[in-house]
């Protein structure tokens, strides 16, 4: 039966210089060559294909064009993009949870920015499965942790395992006593959710959430695991219908995010990596 994709990729032949790299980093081994050592895609690849953008993202002289992108559609890296080791060494290491927020507000357009450099976090088979739910006003964020903590009220009073595990009782009192252990007062929250059926989705979340904590840096944005909400959303019916995810989807990974009240000035010690060599 005849397909009725549009053709995978099209090679502008004087431009393409025959070394082979698209076929060589094509993830699903769907580039060959032909007799001229053009590529060209294998039988069924306009079915299989994941859309990455590999091919066109890897050829140096811009000449394989796929239907899903063209080189004039994708952005050229920079000489030197990869930055130097001791920046990156430094980001990483000085990357800290904030705790400690603000009260000013992030706005919308630079919380927009960060996701928008979190979305091109890795995902199973391209599969992007991410959605994202900004609570930006803070009364909502509010609300939402007011019914956490029903939740995490009922925990205590049933003595459930996890809430002596956790500490629940200690943030109800907190709470109850004007102090938010649980969200930290921080002005926002950002949630990572997919379709539940996804099996890449749990992954892909965490993965993204990762790489948005990294990408607010730069932005003088601080985050923090919202590990308490995450809990209270798989558990609590009454979290899930104020997060009003759609239909099937789950939260799969949360983040406080707002500027930071404190700077920090120095690199904590952390444990050596434990690394098993074969």
């Amino acid at each position: 039966m005849k397909s009725n994709l549009p053709e995978l990729i099209v090679v502008d032949s004087a431009r393409c210089r025959r070394d082979g790299i698209c076929t060589l980093t094509c993830p699903l081994g769907l580039i060959t060559t032909d007799g001229n050592g053009h590529p060209v895609a294998v039988a069924g690849a306009a079915q299989r294909c994941v859309n990455c953008g590999h091919c066109v993202a890897v050829c140096p002289a811009g000449a394989l064009t796929h239907r899903a992108m063209s080189p004039s559609q994708c952005t050229p890296l920079a000489e030197g993009w990869r930055s130097q080791p001791e920046r990156v060494e430094a980001l990483l290491k000085g990357r800290r949870s904030t705790r400690a927020y603000q009260s000013r507000a992030v706005d919308r357009e630079t919380l927009a920015h960060i996701i928008d450099l979190a979305r091109y976090a890795p995902s199973g088979v391209n599969r992007q499965p991410v959605k994202w739910l900004v609570v930006h006003e803070r009364q909502e964020f509010r609300r939402l942790l007011e019914v956490a903590l029903d939740w995490m009220r009922a925990a205590v009073r049933d003595r459930l395992p996890l809430a002596q595990q956790f500490g629940l009782a200690q943030l109800v009192t907190a709470w109850d006593a004007g102090r938010d252990l649980i969200g930290r007062d921080a002005p926002h929250l950002v949630v990572a959710h997919a379709n539940r059926q996804d099996p890449t989705a749990p992954a892909a979340c965490l993965i993204a959430l990762s790489h948005l904590e990294i990408a607010a840096l730069p932005f003088g944005v601080g985050t923090c695991w919202a590990g308490y909400v995450m809990m209270a959303a798989s558990m609590s019916p009454e979290v899930q219908a104020v997060l009003g995810l759609p239909e099937g989807h789950a939260l799969y990974g949360a983040m406080m995010v707002g500027y930071p009240k404190f700077a920090y000035h120095r690199i904590p010690l952390r444990q050596p990596a434990e690394i098993v060599w074969r």
